[in-house]
């Protein structure tokens, strides 16, 4: 079994963010980035903290919603991920 690195974890957290069309609920993040609960608490502290993603309410539900700056990290690091490949690292 292959370890993720905590920049692929962030990756595909944002990535499913967005998937989902910019917003996504706490539990169905959960399922789509493969993580524990633990987990995926201190993964969105440390999105929340960065602010590359943001908790709103809507009705009675919790949503985390992609900012911009999630954005353009994501975009950055699928880059970095594609320049990798080239190089074949």
């Amino acid at each position: 079994m292959v370890r993720r690195e905590k920049s692929d974890i962030l990756v595909d957290m944002l990535a499913s963010i967005q998937e989902k069309g910019g917003k996504i609920k706490p539990t169905h993040l959960m399922y789509k980035a493969n993580l524990s609960h633990r987990q995926l608490k201190s993964y969105l502290e440390e999105l929340l903290e960065n602010h590359l993603v943001e908790e709103v309410e809507e009705k009675t539900y919790k949503y985390f919603v992609i900012s911009d700056d999630g954005l353009k990290f994501l975009e950055k690091m699928r880059q970095m991920k594609e320049f990798e490949k080239t190089f074949g690292l």
